[in-house]
């Protein structure tokens, strides 16, 4: 049996895990906008789930929420950061309010969690953080620039805190997800302010396509390949397993765009090698 921290536990894929894991018999300290949203699981499940309001964005109260979770369950093995929202429209559209409260949200939130934990993870000598990131963390189009740069950013810093956490037995695993057929199109995006000059532009079309994505015409022409019972399940199975690689790609989505912009990208960098040798010093001796 494990306890695990879930945020964001009304989302399609975390509501999914959070089935499985009470199911199976573990624990579940879930954190939300609204607690009320899991009060049938609550009254199926009793003290295994546990539930508190948080917001991301106010790092005291994500301190105070923790301790009280770790004081109800006494002990937490794993933290799952699913918590987070699009942001869509061309980069010149987004406000600099709805950026700040992107980047408070999908970045600094999810930074603030997993460093409020890893004190108490070292304390205790293990944890693992599932850090739920997106395959836009890898790419990026038009349309989806800022939530892309948020994704980015989450990618850039837990990658760093996978190696630095090491050490103390702490493991990292970051989820990159293609589409998933749960109410995140329909419930979890905010659109910049359209202007007209972007009315033909790929940027729109791409808004076009997300407001309708989440219909059931959409689904059923397989632009939203993703299961979210079966991702949830490798999830919890990769964390059971304990090792593993750092990147979890899920859905053939994103295993198909993550592998054409690797490979665009390295045959780009392949171009590049004389041009980037010449710019070293002189005196440096290459080994190549």
């Amino acid at each position: 049996m494990k306890t695990w921290f879930i945020t964001g536990a009304n989302g399609g894929l975390s509501y999914s895990m959070l089935e499985i894991l009470l199911e199976r018999g573990d624990r579940v300290a879930a954190t939300l906008r609204k607690p009320q949203a899991l009060d049938e699981l609550q009254k199926k499940y009793g003290s295994s789930l546990w539930r508190a309001n948080l917001d991301l964005t106010d790092a005291h109260t994500i301190k105070q929420v923790i301790s009280q979770a770790i004081e109800n369950f006494e002990t937490i093995d794993v933290l799952v950061n699913n918590a987070g929202y699009g942001l869509f429209g061309a980069v010149e559209e987004v406000s600099e309010d709805q950026i700040e409260h992107l980047f408070q949200t999908n970045f600094f939130g999810s930074l603030r969690v997993a460093r409020a934990f890893m004190p108490y993870f070292r304390s205790q000598g293990k944890g693992h953080i599932v850090q739920i990131s997106s395959e836009v963390g890898f790419l990026s189009n038009p349309g989806q620039g800022l939530y892309s740069a948020s994704k980015w950013a989450v990618e850039g810093v837990f990658e760093t805190l996978a190696k630095e956490s090491a050490p103390f037995n702490i493991k990292i695993t970051l989820v990159e997800p293609g589409g998933i057929r749960t109410g995140f199109f329909a419930n979890h995006g905010v659109f910049g302010q359209e202007l007209e000059a972007y009315n033909n532009h790929p940027a729109r079309n791409f808004k076009k396509l997300y407001q309708s994505i989440h219909t059931k015409e959409i689904i059923d022409r397989d632009l939203i390949p993703g299961d979210p019972q079966k991702m949830a399940k490798v999830i919890i199975q990769h964390v059971d397993e304990g090792n593993g690689q750092l990147r979890l790609v899920l859905g053939s989505d994103a295993y198909q765009d993550i592998k054409a912009v690797l490979t665009s990208r390295l045959a780009e960098l392949e171009k590049q090698k004389e041009l980037a040798y010449s710019t070293d010093a002189d005196d440096v001796v290459h080994n190549r």
